[in-house]
């Protein structure tokens, strides 16, 4: 079986430059917006609406594609977003079957539950979220302290939600991982140094 790790992470923790940094050291494939981009390539759908499904509660988003029609089921939840989490969860198991990786979010650990993967959930304090966000922001984003704090807590509030609509468990919950890393004030590098040294 191959050696497989997920990364849970809040907004603005660095999960994803950890996921990828841990994966360029161990050598091994690493996954994050591929899964968009097959999810996309198979069902038609734009990236631009998979992304806004994949981190929240199923609701009645109208898709932009072309050639699908928005459909709901019998208790109100609609088809597409049901479309997306059958098609990304084929897919994580296709990945973690194909070879040794690290999956960033997704409901990965959940998903590959039964291939036993090495769950790591990643977090930090708010400050340090608002400034890593600053850090990575794009030249033309301006937002103010205020409203990038608020901005953090609503992606956190919808990736809780996505999570604990599929699963049933509480997203960021210790129990659900075997290792939560508090990247708050720290260099992602460094992080990942300790966790490699950890391994040998």
């Amino acid at each position: 079986m191959n050696k497989i790790i997920t990364i849970g992470r809040e907004f603005g923790s660095g999960g994803r430059e950890l996921g990828r940094r841990l994966a360029e050291r161990l050598g091994v494939a690493y996954y994050d917006q591929e899964i968009i981009q097959e999810i996309a390539r198979r069902t038609a759908m734009s990236e631009e609406y998979i992304q806004r499904v994949v981190e929240q509660k199923p609701t009645a988003l109208l898709p932009i594609t072309i050639g699908h029609t928005f459909q709901f089921t019998t208790d109100g939840v609609d088809t597409m977003a049901q479309t997306v989490y059958r098609e990304q969860s084929d897919i994580i198991r296709e990945l973690a079957a194909k070879s040794d990786c690290v999956i960033v979010g997704r409901c990965a650990d959940y998903i590959l539950r039964e291939s036993n993967p090495t769950r790591i959930f990643v977090y930090a304090d708010m400050e340090s979220k608002i400034r890593r966000c600053f850090e990575r922001a794009p030249e033309n984003e301006h937002l103010t302290e205020k409203e990038m704090r608020q901005y953090i807590q609503k992606v956190d509030k919808n990736r809780a939600v996505y999570y604990e609509f599929y699963t049933g468990r509480a997203w960021g919950d210790w129990h659900n991982y075997d290792l939560c890393i508090n990247t708050s004030g720290k260099d992602i590098k460094v992080l990942v140094d300790s966790l490699t040294l950890l391994q040998r």
